[in-house]
């Protein structure tokens, strides 16, 4: 029987915003728990948000972004924007003051960072457990300009897993969210949010640009990703994403990524 899909915004715990930076260039850690939000702010000052485990959502102008490791979210000055962890994040932020932003992209998307980039945020965070270069140091301050100097060369990109703000269609990507294992058939799912199938499918080309079927597998993709650089073993990660066996998974990821989940977890590793 049919039922009602729901996100119930009450659950997820919200948390705290910068509101200013210490200085022109500034990188902060942070270690943020599943179902937490960022409420929907903004500020004079440009930013590249970089996951280190885990998957982050954010919603730029109303458009939703969503990016796996390595790569990061480039929010331009003044963009209005808001935040959604459904699993625990560690991310960190390099915020670029505006005068600072001028060969930035003006609009909001995924950079393509290189390997460089990702090597500094590991060095940085470790530093930041450490403490043993100080923020304020020359040393310091000469990372972060090499890393927004490779951010002005990166390629911008928009969302790889586009989001909706049509209600029916959002209860049935939020259900797919929570439940990626699900593998019902397109007019199930349409059922679910009282939509014919032939409704559902036009909504899906309309707001998404591509298919259900498309979007969900991209959707695992994401999910795995996540789950890859959190150690967990293929078979299982197979089992949770709704596939009969390993080999399946592992030829769907593949597939989409041109690397086997193996090799993706080797270059993380020395990303």
């Amino acid at each position: 029987m049919p039922h009602k899909l729901q996100h119930d915004s009450s659950a997820f715990k919200q948390l705290p915003t910068n509101d200013e930076i210490a200085r022109p260039l500034w990188l902060s850690f942070r270690d943020d728990p599943a179902l937490s939000v960022y409420p929907a702010h903004g500020h004079a000052w440009g930013e590249f948000i970089y996951a280190f485990h885990g998957v982050m959502e954010v919603n730029i102008n109303q458009v939703d972004y969503i990016t796996p490791p390595p790569y990061g979210i480039w929010l331009p000055p003044n963009a209005q924007h808001s935040g959604l962890n459904r699993t625990a994040v560690s991310h960190g932020t390099l915020y670029v003051h505006e005068q600072l932003c001028g060969s930035m992209p003006k609009q909001a998307g995924i950079l393509l960072s290189s390997s460089l980039v990702s090597a500094i945020f590991e060095h940085l965070k470790q530093n930041a457990q450490q403490q043993t270069l100080p923020e304020d140091s020359p040393e310091y301050q000469r990372l972060l300009q090499v890393m927004l100097d490779q951010l002005q060369q990166a390629q911008l990109v928009s969302s790889y897993l586009p989001h909706t703000r049509h209600p029916a269609l959002k209860q049935i990507l939020d259900y797919l969210h929570q439940h990626p294992s699900d593998n019902s058939a397109l007019h199930m799912l349409a059922q679910r949010a009282n939509m014919t199938e032939r409704t559902l499918a036009r909504c899906c080309l309309k707001e998404l640009g591509m298919s259900l079927n498309e979007w969900r597998q991209r959707l695992k993709v994401i999910k795995a990703m996540s789950m890859l650089t959190e150690g967990k073993k293929v078979e299982s990660i197979a089992l949770d994403l709704g596939y009969a066996n390993a080999s399946a998974f592992i030829n769907m990821f593949k597939r989409w990524m041109n690397l086997t989940p193996d090799q993706f977890r080797k270059l993380q590793r020395t990303a």
